[in-house]
């Protein structure tokens, strides 16, 4: 008997109160920028549990407008902007390349907090791409080593020699250079903070940068 989709969705709940403890969030108390809220909620998703909170989801667009999205991991955030990496040539490269605007979104359901990010995009220098690489894991420089993101593959077999190939490089040689990896910073224009309420009064405040700084507004939920 297959699954009904529609009827496990409706049993699925929101926030529950046995597992999901929701914090406060009062906006007259947020910092004058968002990078430092961003770091409070991440520190506290993070103490409260959960898991991956290094996990974004990547909006792009391709030449013709087409959205797309997946997940991937923030890299760092400064004064300069949020991180992540690719290979220049996988899909979210060429978009980026043709259209370099993008958004991030982070979701902590363990206490119910959301935080979006908007802005153009740029490629760091080639050395601090290779830098923030080396400084990862064996893992990660052999699945950047094994290259060719986004393209066609025959078969696992294929993919399987290739992993196994990068992974004996990467351990003899951890320094190996990926001359197409690249990190990438979004800029942010806006940031928005979302803070869930079991009454649906969700608390959203939002960040927009001006010429004189960022200025702070309230939206409906």
């Amino acid at each position: 008997m297959g699954t009904d989709l529609h009827e496990l969705l409706r049993t699925l709940k929101v926030w529950d109160p046995e597992t999901t403890e929701l914090p406060s969030f009062d906006p007259a108390t947020a910092p004058e920028e968002p990078l430092t809220l961003f770091t409070q909620w991440f520190a506290r998703a993070a103490a409260a549990g959960q898991s991956e909170p290094h996990t974004m989801s990547l909006a792009t667009a391709d030449p013709d407008g087409t959205p797309d999205v997946r997940i991937v991991m923030l890299h760092g955030a400064d004064a300069q902007g949020w991180a992540f990496a690719t290979h220049a040539g996988s899909r979210k490269g060429r978009q980026l390349a043709a259209r370099p605007y993008a958004a991030l979104g982070f979701y902590w359901p363990v206490q119910g907090r959301q935080v979006r990010v908007r802005g153009p995009v740029s490629a760091a220098p080639a050395a601090e791409g290779r830098a923030d690489l080396h400084a990862r894991s064996t893992g990660a420089l052999a699945a950047a080593l094994t290259g060719r993101q986004s393209e066609v593959l025959g078969s696992a077999q294929e993919l399987a020699r290739a992993s196994e190939e990068a992974w004996e490089r990467a351990q003899r040689q951890p320094d190996a250079p990926v001359p197409s990896w690249t990190l990438y910073r979004v800029r942010p224009q806006e940031v928005e903070f979302f803070q869930g309420d079991e009454r649906r009064r969700h608390v959203r405040l939002v960040y927009r940068r001006s010429e004189q700084g960022w200025a702070r507004e309230l939206l409906w939920p």
